[in-house]
């Protein structure tokens, strides 16, 4: 009762001070871009509400494309699976809550892991398709920066916003770091069981469940084998591969376009190509371990990449398009995904890696 107790209060925490960041940072920016006199321009902008209901409906796609990759994933390496369209939407959505308050959106990965466990997949091949996906989107990603670098070099007045740079730098070195060891991971499955083992062995001295060292290796052995036999199983999937990595490019792209359509919806230029090698450098910088949900540090770095595009001085709209933006984004996922947090887990705060522990144990 007390653990429960305890992981509730963890949960609110992070609710509390993921939401708290991002809409005091909105706050302030609002309060240094709209300045009294500015009100009456911005009444008078005329809103396009055509622009943002496409907006939100990207948003909506982004959640389905996402979803049919992940069916894709799943069905190529868990051959006897057939998960459907429905059934992967509603892991994806449930996903999103815990992927809203944590940093680099990790936490959405135990749920993925978990509730396609639950589908029927091996956890040892769930896993190789969670990470499947992240591996994806960092090579897309990683793909993509040279371009989103060179579009963004190229608009005046850019070279201002000096922290971007450091943490764009950080950022992709910290893809390319987790790469590596991702792709050294599925190659040397024996070096991997070896330190996960060490580990494993480190933290049971912590761990007031005892278990026996050959249940605790045997289970490590078997998982990591799944791990990477579905990792190459899917890579021998050619037709698979290529679907997959075209929906991933369809994925992110109709996601790339949602802060267009927001500019618009503000009768202002889209940018196209500015914002989506915009959205691409602002993908690395939130994927950087940092704050709960990247709240905070997402709404600062939009200010600096988009600040340059809309302009920051009287009049500005840049407040505005970074609450519209955040709230499709960012808030609409939070909402939606604690609605089917809650109506899978019967409570936003009752998952935990020990049901997947205990759902292992039971297929054993």
């Amino acid at each position: 009762m007390e653990k429960e107790e305890k992981k509730q209060k963890t949960m609110k925490l992070s609710i509390i001070l993921s939401l708290s960041i991002s809409i005091a940072i909105i706050i302030c920016i609002l309060y240094l871009t709209v300045k009294p006199e500015d009100i009456n321009i911005l009444l008078k902008t005329r809103i396009r509400y055509e622009f943002l209901i496409i907006a939100v409906l990207l948003n909506v796609c982004y959640w389905i494309l996402w979803s049919f990759r992940m069916r894709i994933l799943a069905n190529t390496m868990e051959k006897r699976l057939k998960l459907s369209i429905w059934g992967s939407t509603k892991i994806v959505l449930a996903n999103m809550f815990l992927a809203s308050i944590t940093p680099s959106m990790a936490g959405g990965e135990p749920v993925r892991i978990y509730l396609l466990n639950k589908e029927g997949m091996r956890f040892g091949a769930a896993t190789a398709a969670v990470l499947g996906e992240r591996l994806l989107d960092a090579f897309f990603v990683l793909f993509m920066v040279p371009f989103a670098f060179f579009v963004i070099q190229g608009i005046p007045g850019i070279n201002q916003y000096s922290f971007l740079s450091t943490a764009l730098l950080i950022g992709v070195v910290a893809f390319i770091i987790f790469l590596g060891i991702f792709i050294y991971a599925i190659v040397k499955p024996e070096k991997t069981k070896s330190f996960l083992i060490f580990i494993s062995k480190k933290l049971s001295r912590f761990s007031k469940k005892k278990e026996s060292t050959n249940k605790a290796i045997k289970r490590i052995s078997k998982e990591v084998d799944n791990f990477s036999n579905s990792m190459f199983s899917f890579a021998g999937e050619r037709k698979s591969l290529a679907l997959a990595s075209i929906v991933t490019v369809i994925f992110w792209s109709s996601g790339f376009l949602i802060p267009s359509f927001v500019l618009m919806g503000l009768g202002l230029p889209p940018y196209f190509v500015e914002s989506f090698a915009a959205q691409i450098l602002l993908l690395v910088i939130i994927m950087m371990p940092t704050t709960p949900g990247s709240a905070g540090v997402a709404e600062v770095s939009i200010y600096g990449l988009y600040g340059v595009l809309i302009g920051t001085g009287e009049g500005s709209l840049i407040g505005v398009f970074i609450v519209l933006y955040r709230f499709i984004t960012y808030h609409m996922n939070f909402i939606v995904g604690a609605i089917f947090m809650q109506r899978i887990f019967k409570s936003v705060a009752s998952f935990s890696m020990d049901m997947v522990k205990r759902k292992e144990e039971k297929q054993n």
